[in-house]
């Protein structure tokens, strides 16, 4: 049992835990967990390295918790949009961008993060997403199918071609950002403007690419 004494010192008022776990969201999700240290967090964090170690006893168990923090950053949200059994495929469409465009503004790191993590950690990745999203018994993918089936939509072999395709068209300008604003001499505002217009954007191209000739 660990007594009140044996806590390190901290100023008061301030919530050690959550500079810890702000630190160490920061520096994995720019580095990556190999390239992160226990004490690059803590001054980072602007904290006695044995309060880390008090509160969360290992770097493993920070990385965890911050690799579950930002794949719920990433997905919040998404779940509830594709099993709504109350909205068209076009409106989960528009839905599912706007979501992720806003979250990818406020968030711009995490889709990095994402990618370098399901190179490393692939099975705690799709635990996850498996767990939060359940795409392939989605309201979405049965509307897709569907679709295909009267005619609406051409045959693309996989009903999860669609989901990649979405999510290429969406998150795939926020991990190329540095190239496409050195090659394009695109600023950060000029940036900004371009993805809030691609919520209108991505739906017209999506339905375009899909829609079956009649």
């Amino acid at each position: 049992m660990v007594k009140t004494n044996d806590i390190p010192d901290m100023e008061p008022g301030e919530s050690a835990e959550q500079k810890i776990k702000a630190a160490a969201k920061k520096l994995f999700t720019q580095k990556g967990y190999a390239a992160v240290k226990t004490r690059d967090i803590a001054t980072e964090a602007g904290i006695n390295l044995a309060l880390v170690n008090y509160y969360f006893r290992s770097k493993e168990n920070l990385f965890e918790l911050v690799m579950l923090e930002n794949m719920t950053t990433f997905i919040e949200g998404a779940a509830a949009i594709i099993h709504d059994e109350t909205t068209s495929l076009d409106q989960k469409i528009e839905l599912l961008v706007g979501h992720y465009i806003d979250i990818l503004i406020k968030n711009p790191n995490v889709p990095q993060f994402v990618l370098n993590e399901m190179q490393s950690h692939p099975e705690k990745i799709t635990t996850i997403l498996g767990q939060k999203l359940n795409i392939f018994d989605s309201i979405l993918i049965r509307q897709v199918i569907e679709e295909i089936r009267v005619g609406n939509m051409v045959n693309i072999g996989h009903p999860i071609q669609f989901i990649v395709n979405l999510l290429a068209l969406t998150i795939f300008p926020f991990v190329t950002r540095p190239m496409v604003s050195a090659v394009g001499n695109v600023d950060e505002a000029t940036f900004m403007f371009m993805m809030q217009g691609r919520k209108k954007l991505i739906p017209t191209w999506i339905k375009a690419m899909y829609k079956a000739e009649k």
